[in-house]
């Protein structure tokens, strides 16, 4: 194949196949659609999950679990994993959570748990946290700030009159 042979054959504007022109067209009387039947009449189409009449494998398989597409996406860090990666006095905020790679992808509240020991004094500021975690930080000689309920979550916006 050479270069200006790419496109050879192939027509950008088709044009449809006339049916119904004829037995001598081709496509005349049944115009390809075969006798009689469900496929052969107008507007006919198969639902998506039709399988022939059989019960589709959709409707065989039980239905599982629940999704709340309302529910809030909460990232979860440890204590722990603070302790291992910020130096004593440090401000742990989301913004640099998620520059060491501990707080990825999206998410709508930054929750801190309480696995694993602190021993360095860190400013953390974050949604939420455990009750152990806000233990595990004060204990240290840290400081716990609580965050604001993200846009999506506060129950004060007022809807436009």
């Amino acid at each position: 194949m050479r270069l200006n042979e790419v496109n050879q054959g192939i027509h950008k504007h088709k044009k449809s196949r006339r049916v119904g022109r004829g037995t001598g067209s081709g496509r005349g009387k049944t115009c390809g659609r075969g006798h009689k039947g469900q496929r052969s009449r107008a507007g006919w189409s198969s639902p998506a999950v039709f399988q022939g009449g059989t019960m589709p494998l959709v409707r065989r398989v039980p239905k599982r679990g629940f999704n709340n597409r309302f529910a809030l996406q909460v990232a979860a860090v440890n204590v722990g994993d603070l302790d291992r990666l910020f130096q004593d006095g440090d401000e742990v905020t989301p913004d640099v959570l998620r520059a060491k790679s501990l707080a990825k992808g999206r998410y709508d509240v930054l929750k801190i748990l309480g696995d694993g020991e602190l021993t360095r004094r860190l400013k953390v500021s974050a949604h939420r946290f455990s009750r152990t975690a806000r233990e595990k930080i004060e204990q240290a000689g840290g400081e716990v700030c609580v965050l604001g309920a993200p846009a999506a979550v506060s129950d004060t916006t007022e809807q436009p009159s």
